[in-house]
């Protein structure tokens, strides 16, 4: 593997993780700032890399059963105010809309934060019977925050996404639906994304607002902070109730359905461009990847687009420029060819993730191409999984945690008594979050770390995004 670095503009993670990122998404044609700040213009080639993402995630959607429906873009302040705990937790990010032309309106309308509030009127509307249910929604669109920070795709003021709502007859539907969707979540965020993700319960004080129960997928990035890929929501009947939705049961009795959400963003992208990009820029996964194969011949070229998303370069640039061009966008694989390579019968393969070269037979192409597409998903993976477990720590004790979270980037196991006093206490003396209670427990002492009271949990720690 060579260390040469090929893209000389972009500033090294090591001396800048917040300048590398910022030059990555620019360089790489991803973004390009509007003039409304905290909102992103998504170039074409940031965009495919999100719509590969819809459509690996909407099949898998469909598989599971859920219809796509589309809500309106404005909520009535009076319709947000139903649920308390939801409208607290929502208000500060909120958007409103006071005026229509030069009229003032007579309500104010939020510009949607979160869709909950607009699924419960139509539920309310259209659940009478359990004949109705289950209601397996998904709903893509973009969503308005007045996020005070931001930063390309992490953290925004508009923003792409997913949300799922579902709404169900009995507790048991609904609490199976949470963590059946937040296992495809995880499984796609492994399995096609090629990042390791640790799924958990949130605690209370990390919980979305109006939920019973959360859960979420997290990663860690290259400097050892943590970033929330997806979450899943358990509301009970809560949402049910402030929202007057009851429906008969078998037995014609009026009860009320438990609901659920989940939701993946393009954070997502974020989270791609953290976990395995490196200083010459981009390294994507095959699965979104707007190009997999990048290559000089036009007969070979239309061999290779039978079997992957191909693109031919025939421009009159030097092959060092094209070399650094595409390292910057991330395309997996490489495949250089030449006048004696054609004479020989052959091409050359380049994994982007390790930069290996491999000679392959032309006859052999559409066999070897995807093997090796594979392969660099693969690699990234475990480069990604090994990063994680080389940056995750175990603290035994509140000095050690504090040590740690000084001076070692990255994850910290440690106990838990389940007091909301001790998490916000390790929040202001070790500047740490509570980043989720894995469903692995792995214990690791008796006590909790901060109070040295009887444990609870066992819980990652980390700086996060």
């Amino acid at each position: 593997m060579s260390n040469e670095k090929l893209v000389k503009s972009i500033t090294s993670m090591e001396d800048d993780f917040a300048q590398w990122y910022t030059d990555v998404v620019r360089k790489a044609e991803l973004v390009d700032y509007s003039s409304v700040r905290g909102c992103l213009v998504i170039r074409p080639y940031g965009y495919a890399i999100w719509e590969h993402i819809q459509r690996l995630l909407n099949d898998r959607f469909v598989e599971t059963g859920h219809e796509n429906v589309y809500m309106p873009l404005f909520i009535p302040e009076s319709l947000l105010q139903k649920e308390k705990d939801h409208v607290e937790g929502f208000a500060p990010e909120v958007a409103w809309v006071t005026h229509g032309g030069n009229e003032k309106l007579e309500e104010r309308l939020c510009v949607r934060p979160t869709s909950e509030t607009l699924f419960c009127e139509h539920y309310a509307n259209t659940v009478q019977s359990y004949r109705d249910l289950p209601k397996l929604y998904n709903q893509w669109c973009s969503v308005v925050r007045w996020e005070k920070t931001t930063r390309p795709f992490l953290r925004s003021r508009e923003f792409l996404w997913q949300e799922g709502h579902t709404i169900h007859a009995t507790p048991e539907q609904a609490q199976e639906e949470t963590t059946r969707m937040l296992g495809v979540y995880a499984d796609f965020v492994t399995n096609q994304l090629a990042i390791p993700v640790i799924q958990g319960q949130k605690t209370e004080k990390e919980r979305f607002a109006g939920a019973v129960s959360t859960y979420t997928i997290e990663a860690m990035m290259h400097d050892g902070k943590a970033l929330q890929c997806g979450t899943s929501h358990y509301f009970g009947d809560g949402f049910a109730r402030a929202f007057g939705i009851q429906f008969a049961d078998e037995s014609n009795r009026l009860v009320y359905p438990h609901q659920t959400s989940w939701g993946v963003s393009t954070r997502l992208i974020g989270a791609i461009i953290m976990a395995h990009g490196d200083d010459n820029g981009l390294v994507l996964p095959s699965a979104v990847a707007p190009k997999q194969v990048l290559e000089r011949a036009n007969a070979l070229y239309e061999r290779l687009r039978k079997v992957c998303r191909a693109a031919i370069d025939v421009c009159d640039q030097s092959p060092g420029w094209k070399f650094a061009e595409y390292e910057m966008k991330g395309v997996p694989l490489r495949i250089e060819i030449g006048p004696r390579d054609i004479e020989q019968n052959q091409c050359v393969a380049v994994r982007r993730d390790n930069r290996e070269k491999t000679v392959l037979s032309l006859d052999e192409v559409e066999t070897r191409i995807p093997q090796l597409l594979d392969a660099v998903r693969d690699g990234l993976y475990e480069n990604a999984l090994a990063r994680r477990s080389a940056m995750t720590y175990t603290a035994r004790s509140l000095p050690e945690l504090i040590e740690i979270a000084d001076n070692r980037p990255g994850l910290i196991k440690a106990m838990w008594c389940g007091d909301r006093a001790c998490e916000d206490a390790l929040k202001e003396r070790a500047g740490v979050s509570s980043r989720c209670i894995p469903f692995a427990q792995e214990p690791v002492s008796d006590v909790c770390v901060c109070c040295g009271r009887p444990a609870k949990h066992m819980l990652y720690w980390g700086k996060a995004y």
